[in-house]
């Protein structure tokens, strides 16, 4: 099972593309900010060129890892390593080499992974950083999005 290295790169600029609107004052923004205790001040105190471009690198790892979680082939092809030119691969392959490879079902993944994975993580830390329910809801829904697009485009994509 080869990477598509195109869909990784394309998915790892959802979370930005995502996160422009999203975190928007006229979508979510303005209710992040409350939450979070952010103020315009802070915000442009960073430097953004090092946010946006870690925040990139970090995308890039993140797509690599959604991609593992999306396409089912891919721990099929981790059992068969290093035998990938084994007549009985070969022939699970070509039965069920593209089952379950829609943009739909890379959708559904990704949203699990923001359900299951993003919610416990990042619901522990504001409980423990005493922020609200609102915060929580706000960071989660960005994430559970973000991941179920970026699904959608490494399952979908062959």
């Amino acid at each position: 099972m080869e990477l598509n290295f195109i869909a990784v790169a394309v998915s790892a600029l959802v979370p930005m593309v995502i996160g422009f609107i999203w975190y928007n004052p006229k979508v979510f923004g303005t209710a992040w900010m409350q939450a979070s205790g952010m103020t315009e001040e802070k915000i442009k105190s960073g430097n953004m060129a090092i946010i946006f471009g870690v925040s990139l690198i970090l995308s890039v790892l993140l797509a690599l890892s959604v991609n593992g979680m999306v396409i089912h082939q891919v721990a099929a092809s981790q059992v068969a390593y290093p035998n990938l030119e084994a007549e009985t691969y070969k022939a699970f392959m070509a039965e069920f080499g593209e089952v379950h490879r829609s943009f739909k079902h890379g959708a559904l993944h990704g949203a699990i992974a923001g359900i299951f994975v993003v919610l416990p993580i990042l619901g522990t830390n504001a409980l423990f950083e005493r922020k609200s329910f609102k915060y929580i809801l706000v960071n989660v829904g960005y994430w559970t999005l973000t991941l179920a697009i970026m699904g959608a485009i490494l399952c979908g994509w062959n």
